[in-house]
């Protein structure tokens, strides 16, 4: 679909207020994305999973206001209380979105928004926040709306809206997994939202579960914005490029395969590429922590002498993602009790597993 086609041109006041509420969970890049481009459209392609119990609930009262305005009027607050230091962001997100959603001039937007998990800590907080904002907007759109549309278009311009506040929340909108970014061997695949691919994917990534080592607890060195222009300049950003979009492909046999330790073997790579890529970048940042290492070592060990399926990613912080199949739930958690957890900040980890998507509240 075209930009023109996400453009609302028919729409009714409404003079009551009205309130919309959406849990959208976090995702886990397995193909990482690893810088964009200005219009917030990724440079290579992504594959991911949507998590299930790692989600931000967003509330927003719309609010009728007599006069139109230039910006969009709002307030947000985290878990009721007001947080201002959200602003910039959602400012930044309104003023880029308000040609495809007019509207919203029209009214006074009170935001209220809390997360299950860490914020800003190598959880794609930024993935289910944006996400649960777009979703709660398109709920608003659909009730005010005179043209009729479809429940597909829907999700897909709740994407859509969510790459414009962040990138890899158009990854949230969908559950299972979603493949992001233009790529020959996904048809219909975009730059401009995701799509999920769940249909071409093996049993043995079914309920694929995902338990979160929370090693370090406190705001990441550098944001995931800072971090991906740092990709516009970096030595290796073309190869990176390239790369990504040759694993792309691989691993996309390998979900229709059902090859967990070629799984692992591509995943962990990829996780490790993204590390890498920030520690050879100007400035560079190294944000694994010694613990993130030891549960590294620990995993591989653990899987090259009991013949597991378990493996590890990682986002842009400390924090490691388990993962591993279903059935092997009861001696991975074990392992992660007895071994990993002694790294984590005070024993602290989440189970998480594949999720079916965000739920309306």
């Amino acid at each position: 679909m075209e930009l023109e086609g996400f453009v609302s041109k028919s729409y009714r006041d409404h003079d009551d207020p009205l309130k919309f509420s959406w849990s959208s969970p976090s995702n886990i890049a397995l193909i990482k994305y690893w810088g964009k481009n200005k219009d917030q459209t990724p440079r290579n392609s992504s594959i991911s999973f949507t998590l299930s119990s790692c989600n931000t609930k967003t509330s927003i009262v719309f609010s009728k206001i007599e006069k139109q305005i230039d910006a969009v009027n709002f307030t947000i607050s985290y878990d009721g209380n007001i947080k201002n230091d959200f602003r910039p962001k959602i400012e930044k997100y309104f003023a880029s979105i308000i040609k495809y959603c007019p509207y919203l001039l029209n009214y006074n937007l009170e935001i209220n928004t809390k997360n299950t998990f860490p914020h800003s800590s190598g959880i794609a907080s930024s993935a289910s926040g944006m996400s649960a904002l777009s979703l709660c907007i398109m709920s608003f759109e659909k009730e005010i709306s005179e043209e009729q549309f479809s429940t597909d278009f829907f999700f897909l311009k709740a994407s859509f809206l969510s790459r414009i506040g962040s990138g890899s929340a158009c990854r949230s909108i969908y559950g299972g997994f979603n493949i992001w970014g233009k790529h020959k061997d996904f048809e219909q695949s975009s730059d401009l939202y995701s799509l999920p691919i769940n249909q071409s994917i093996a049993q043995e990534f079914q309920k694929f579960q995902d338990t979160i080592l929370i090693v370090d607890e406190n705001q990441k060195d550098v944001s995931s914005s800072a971090g991906h222009s740092l990709m516009d300049n970096h030595p290796f950003s073309m190869d990176r490029y390239e790369i990504a979009y040759k694993n792309t492909s691989a691993l996309k046999i390998i979900l229709e395969k059902g090859d967990l330790f070629a799984f692992c073997e591509l995943v962990e790579k990829e996780a490790m590429m993204l590390h890498s890529l920030m520690m050879t970048s100007h400035p560079s940042y190294i944000l694994m922590k010694p613990e993130t290492l030891e549960i590294i070592d620990e995993i591989k060990s653990f899987r090259n002498v009991n013949k597991v399926p378990v493996c590890f990613t990682l986002d842009a912080g400390a924090n490691v993602h388990v993962l591993y199949p279903e059935k092997y739930s009861k001696s991975v958690l074990e392992f992660i009790i007895s071994k990993l957890s002694k790294y984590c900040f005070q024993g602290k980890f989440i189970t998480d597993h594949a999720g079916k998507g965000p739920k309306k509240i």
